[in-house]
């Protein structure tokens, strides 16, 4: 028997709020500081390091918005039958390079939801694609995360 409801299986689709963050010069250096990024484009914030687009798009929560292993609850996901999650993947797709400046808007969309047994039992994994584009609606960053639940 499926642990994937037809009901579950529905929000495949579906998509966050567009969210627009402004670029800074700060921020890519504190970003380029925090992570060891020594290439002086980073350290002068010329340009933004891999992975900064992370941070730049996390939401800032309160402690009681925080699930119990203190990870942001994602309101783009549907509730789960299996609660226990794991990395499962990412893939990062850099289109363009990020200077400061920039706006950037993320569209984040549930892509994909399955289900796989496991040694321990059954497995679901999802799949979360978010797109970053810049004011001219070019593609930025496209990554794809993947998350199991167990």
């Amino acid at each position: 028997m499926s642990l994937l409801s037809p009901e579950l299986l529905q929000n495949i689709g579906r998509q966050s709020e567009p969210r627009r963050e402004l670029v800074t010069r700060r921020d890519i250096r504190k970003y380029a500081v925090a992570t060891g990024n020594r290439q002086r484009k980073y350290l002068d914030g010329d340009q933004a390091p891999p992975m900064f687009h992370v941070p730049l798009f996390w939401d800032v929560v309160e402690l009681d918005e925080l699930s119990p292993d203190g990870v942001s609850i994602d309101t783009l996901l549907p509730k789960f039958p299996l609660e226990k999650a794991m990395a499962g993947g990412l893939e990062i797709e850099y289109h363009k390079p990020i200077h400061p400046g920039d706006w950037l808007t993320a569209t984040r969309t549930l892509t994909d939801i399955y289900e796989k047994s496991g040694r321990s039992g059954p497995l679901i994994f999802y799949e979360v694609v978010m797109d970053v584009v810049d004011d001219a609606e070019q593609l930025v960053i496209r990554e794809k995360t993947t998350r199991i639940l167990r």
